[in-house]
């Protein structure tokens, strides 16, 4: 079979860094920040969710809270260039998704107007279980940078290689409120995004400047009690309930979407709850009354909480996301958003928690 990657010179990719001299850091150790994992400097891994827990939710969720999707790791540096070297236990490839985003890395700089996109840590498609990549910046001025992890991949280790004599130190801060914890399918998982970043919670976060801990286990949201009383303990700002879709019929997101509400509600009797539905009706036409019937069901359950006397749960609905005139080219697959539809969210959802928490 013929391959044309040689003859473009932007599909080549060169994972040596060549005659570059680099010192190595590991982000494990200060004065790096990672957010959106459990207790990062002592697993094993870079894991979301404390495994006993996930394994007493279910087998999927076990395997899937050893993604790294919607992890972070934050610095500043006058570097001139910022190389990674990372390891992994799993790489995921699915036909339909990108490598970089699965198993790669994207890197930001965070400044006073926000922050903005430098460049992906690209690996050749054959890698299997580490590469390293660098990135050269302009100039070496002192810099805050945040690096996404891979959305479906397990990593163990990742390395931060910077020029030798070149300063670092701790990140530009988030906002001062705890992370936003987004639990939910597939869609919250971020699947299908282009690259790490593109997820809507990263891109949320990056809007508002807010901390987020992305729970999403791509088909394996079930609303579990055993992972909803875990999440119930963690700080959080916002609760954002988003699993619709992992449901597998409406009998049983009607039997568990309000429980669990109840289970976060409980400890958390002030907390923000927003409550989502799904966001592809448009490019489901054969599935349109059975979506229309899981809107009913978590629409139910934000007048039930209402009716209760609950003044601070919200509801959004995920027809809004897609709409003309492009409500047909914001997924990748009629199910998945794809970065586009991930921005038309991050947008919504991020609107609703800007007024929440500027009240």
């Amino acid at each position: 079979m013929e391959s044309y990657i040689n003859i473009d010179k932007n599909m080549i990719v060169n994972t040596t860094i060549g005659d570059v001299a680099v010192t190595w850091h590991d982000v494990r150790q200060a004065p790096f920040s990672l957010h959106g994992f459990w207790q990062p400097q002592t697993e094993e891994i870079f894991r979301r969710v404390p495994a006993d827990v996930a394994a007493a939710t279910s087998p999927g969720v076990d395997k899937l809270s050893r993604e790294s999707a919607g992890g972070r790791v934050r610095f500043s540096t006058d570097s001139p260039y910022i190389a990674i070297r990372a390891k992994y236990r799993v790489v995921g490839r699915s036909s339909h998704l990108s490598l970089i985003s699965t198993a790669g890395f994207d890197l930001y700089i965070d400044g006073t107007f926000g922050s903005r996109f430098i460049r992906e840590f690209r690996m050749p498609y054959d890698m299997t279980d580490t590469y390293e990549q660098i990135v050269h910046l302009d100039g070496e001025t002192m810099r805050s940078f945040t690096i996404n992890f891979p959305v479906h991949a397990v990593v163990e280790t990742l390395e931060i290689g910077l020029k030798p004599d070149a300063a670092l130190g701790a990140a530009q801060p988030y906002r001062d409120f705890a992370p936003v914890v987004f639990y939910g399918s597939s869609i919250v998982h971020g699947t299908a995004a282009s690259r790490p970043g593109c997820i809507y919670p990263a891109i949320f976060s990056r809007t508002l400047n807010l901390d987020f801990v992305n729970l999403g286990f791509s088909g394996q949201a079930k609303g579990e009690a055993a992972l909803a009383r875990w999440m119930a303990t963690l700080p959080m700002s916002v609760f954002v309930c988003d699993y619709d879709h992992n449901a597998p019929t409406v009998e049983h997101l009607e039997a568990t979407h309000y429980p669990l509400y109840e289970i976060i509600r409980e400890k958390n009797p002030d907390l923000p709850y927003v409550m989502i539905t799904r966001p592809n009706y448009w490019t489901h036409p054969r599935m349109r009354e059975n979506i229309l019937q899981r809107r009913d069901v978590v629409m139910a359950s934000y007048l039930r909480a209402r009716a209760a006397g609950d003044k601070n749960v919200y509801f959004i609905d995920g027809m809004s996301f897609q709409i003309e005139p492009h409500q047909y080219e914001t997924t990748v697959d009629a199910t998945h958003p794809n970065d586009l539809g991930f921005v038309r969210m991050a947008d919504s959802i991020g609107t609703l928690i800007r007024h929440i928490l500027e009240q």
